[in-house]
């Protein structure tokens, strides 16, 4: 079994719940109490959104991403998983400087929407996480178009990640908000919808939503899974 490497903290609340499903996929695949081997590195998020949001310093954030993937390497994972969507963006820049692989979330999420049949999607996340072009890119080399809410949609969802969800916080406005803002994408065309933000599919459930939809945090931890058992590439 190959050693899986957490970047977490971004925020807790996601991480604890890759912890709990990492370790439930695992049991349910080996039977009996069996457990991952995993190491985590958990990122201090307060000083992660001073350089993000408060100093817009990216170069500073991606540092603290850099630092944690390094640690992992040296604390012997085999493989890292991040276990928020946004950092993603900095994959591309931090992967030469660590030797071990990355399991990418937004390359899992477009294999699963593929799988599906589904060319137009809806994604969710956090305002970097929307506007940016790692999602985009990655989907539409799966021939998938992203499609992404208009504003105010935009704030809002960003806004309630910010204020709410990684605080912990789930309440049945919110998931009506965010319900909202689904059935607004489904007038541009979405088929289906990413769940993009690690603490979403903790608010939404698939049977709260009508159309198709992808929850990255599960996905993410069944290929981890499927990896760390040797079990996939």
């Amino acid at each position: 079994m190959q050693k899986i490497g957490l970047i977490g903290g971004l925020s807790w609340v996601a991480t604890a719940e890759y912890y709990r499903r990492l370790n439930i996929l695992t049991q349910e695949r080996l039977g009996g109490v069996s457990s991952p081997r995993i190491v985590l590195e958990s990122v201090n998020r307060q000083q992660y959104v001073e350089a993000v949001i408060d100093r817009k310093d990216e170069a500073a954030a991606c540092a603290q991403i850099l630092d944690a993937a390094q640690a992992l390497e040296r604390a012997g994972a085999d493989f890292i998983v991040i276990t928020c969507n946004d950092v993603h963006r900095f994959v591309s820049e931090i992967a030469p400087h660590v030797a071990i692989p990355f399991l990418h979330i937004a390359e899992t999420t477009a294999l699963a929407v593929h799988n599906c049949g589904l060319r137009k999607v809806a994604l969710l996340g956090v305002r970097k996480t929307m506007e940016g072009d790692f999602y985009p890119g990655i989907l539409a080399e799966h021939g998938i178009k992203t499609i992404v809410p208009e504003e105010p949609d935009r704030s809002y969802i960003h806004d309630r990640i910010y204020d709410e969800l990684v605080s912990d916080i789930f309440t049945q406005k919110t998931r009506d908000g965010f319900l909202k803002v689904i059935a607004n994408t489904t007038k541009l065309g979405a088929q289906g919808v990413i769940l993009g933000c690690t603490e979403i599919p903790l608010l939404l459930k698939a049977d709260h939503i009508t159309i198709p939809s992808f929850s990255t945090t599960e996905l993410h931890c069944k290929a981890a899974v499927e990896r760390a058992l040797l079990l996939r590439e």
